[in-house]
């Protein structure tokens, strides 16, 4: 047997990939999403009535924005192309929100024209989330469920804002604020399984295998 036969019939050995020396980035880019989402939910549910209604600002730039920014870029050093994708995504939205209601919404002159930059931010974010949506359900049942419920309160508010109707605004601020709720359970799920301890929080299966 020649030398380039004896290595034919070797088996291939490909090295192993080492692993990423991170934690799971994803409990911390759903917990700023969660909070955010609550505060702009409970706003446009219209609960904040003894409130300004602008104490998400800060939170859409520090915690929606720049944490969950970086919880998308160490799902990239986890090779997390949908982990990196929706979180740095979404953190750039906040990031986005926040700055358009700091910069642009006091310079603009009517309430509708107001109303209509936000139709349109929604809109835009609603056609992103509808591709996450069903990619999301080869993840697990809780983030499919974020997703979902994402996908509804951004075509409710996208409609609302359009239609400059408080009510329909009104309703889209009570499914965010089930938004919120669904996030904050996936990411204690996801703190609890990293810890590996007696407490653990069901995820589902995925409904795409």
């Amino acid at each position: 047997m020649s030398v380039s036969e004896d290595r034919t019939a070797q088996p291939s050995v490909q090295p192993a990939v080492p692993a990423s020396g991170i934690a799971d980035p994803a409990p911390l880019g759903l917990a700023a999403f969660a909070l955010t989402t609550f505060l702009l939910s409970a706003a446009n549910a219209n609960w904040m009535t003894a409130a300004s209604g602008n104490a998400w600002i800060g939170y859409a730039l520090a915690y929606g924005g720049l944490c969950q920014l970086l919880a998308g870029m160490w799902e990239f050093r986890n090779r997390n192309v949908f982990g990196a994708t929706a979180f740095a995504t979404y953190g750039g939205f906040w990031i986005g929100l926040g700055l358009w209601a700091l910069l642009i919404a006091p310079h603009i002159a009517t309430a509708n024209a107001a109303a209509h930059d936000l139709g349109w931010i929604l809109l835009a974010f609603a056609i992103f989330n509808t591709y996450m949506l069903i990619m999301s359900a080869q993840v697990n049942l809780a983030v499919f469920a974020v997703f979902l419920t994402l996908e509804i309160t951004e075509i409710v508010l996208f409609i609302g804002n359009f239609a400059t109707n408080n009510t329909v605004i009104h309703v889209g601020g009570y499914i965010g604020i089930i938004t919120a709720l669904v996030a904050w359970y996936t990411s204690a799920a996801g703190v609890s399984n990293g810890i590996g301890g007696r407490v653990r929080l069901p995820v589902g299966k995925p409904l795409l295998a």
